[in-house]
């Protein structure tokens, strides 16, 4: 990832799951006038709330959020529809005297955002829809096959992200006739990057593991499987872009009768903390130097003076809600 030059335009909060995120940025609500932008590729979804752990409807109602319920789990949303959002909600934000603070564990759209993705080349809309109308047909591991062969650089990649990150692999290099490793690498971006303060929730693994189970029995007990129920007799079905998360493709099964409510709940848990590790993969190799280390286990106040301490050593102006605590040598904290 590149690292933008300037003072910071916003303060990022990124971790894995279960590290906190959320904690910290309406505890720094608390002191600080901000307004968050969602960087979580499933909570952007109508309608798919538990399953996603959104922020609940009244601390929305305290702090403004913006990138949450955006499109409807039948449609895809991508890290540069996210960063064409992003820009203009930051922007919005400061013009408003607020802090732009961009919370959550999908690093492709921090970067995005830091280092925006290639000015897309113009695809045929018509041959586009008919060519993803097909792909929807074939099976995960054939459209794998498929990728290997016309963009090896990015078949690993995009298996990880599964049948859409594949499909949008496969539709660029069959529409535009290049690979989309290609076009990432010799494009031009969109959008000069946005320079940001980013501060990193650090967790040890046994912490996040049984943060893990505690938040999917959390699930169950708000009404993760009525939500599913919901979403499916509403017409959504189980391979829409929404719903192959975790969570709701695992309760899915269940709701078939393929497996009983104990190991579907298994099967969500053994699947988070892999998607937690392939977080923290991330964030290890990926994200630029100079990110500022919070230890999660740490107090949630102590988090705040930290997140807020790095973000003026870089050279932001903090909107106090109230005149900031002074420290001994008259530096707020």
């Amino acid at each position: 990832m590149s690292e933008p030059h300037g003072l910071p335009q916003f303060l990022a909060v990124v971790g894995p799951t279960a590290s906190g995120k959320t904690d910290l940025s309406l505890a720094l609500a608390e002191k600080v006038r901000i307004e968050v932008v969602s960087m979580d590729s499933r909570q952007v979804y109508l309608g798919m709330d538990v399953g996603t752990d959104k922020v609940p409807a009244t601390a929305r109602a305290r702090v403004p959020h913006h990138g949450l319920d955006v499109v409807t789990p039948a449609e895809r949303y991508s890290a540069g529809q996210f960063a064409r959002a992003a820009r203009g909600w930051i922007a919005e934000i400061r013009a408003r005297g607020n802090l732009p603070l961009l919370v959550g564990g999908t690093g492709f759209f921090l970067r995005a955002v830091v280092d925006p993705v290639f000015a897309e080349p113009p695809l045929d809309e018509a041959r586009r829809d008919a060519l993803r109308a097909y792909m929807k047909g074939q099976p995960v591991e054939r459209l794998a096959a498929w990728t290997e062969r016309l963009d090896p650089e990015r078949a690993s990649l995009a298996r990880e992200g599964g049948p859409q990150r594949l499909a949008r692999t496969l539709e660029v290099a069959l529409l535009s006739g290049r690979p989309l490793s290609w076009w990432h690498r010799t494009a031009q971006p969109e959008a000069d990057g946005l320079p940001g303060t980013i501060v990193l929730l650090d967790l040890p693994r046994p912490e996040m593991d049984r943060r893990i189970d505690e938040r999917v029995g959390g699930m169950l007990e708000r009404g993760l499987v009525e939500e599913v129920r919901g979403l499916l007799a509403a017409g959504y079905p189980e391979d829409a872009p929404g719903m192959t998360g975790t969570g709701y493709r695992e309760i899915a099964a269940y709701l078939r009768g393929e497996v009983s409510l104990e190991d579907a709940l298994e099967r969500m848990r053994s699947a988070t903390r892999k998607y937690a590790r392939r977080q923290l993969t991330w964030f290890r190799h990926q994200l630029p130097e100079g990110v500022h280390r919070v230890d999660a286990m740490a107090p949630v106040d102590q988090q705040v003076d930290e997140a807020i301490a790095a973000y003026e050593r870089e050279g932001g102006v903090v909107p106090w809600k109230t005149e900031p605590r002074k420290t001994e040598k008259g530096t707020g904290t």
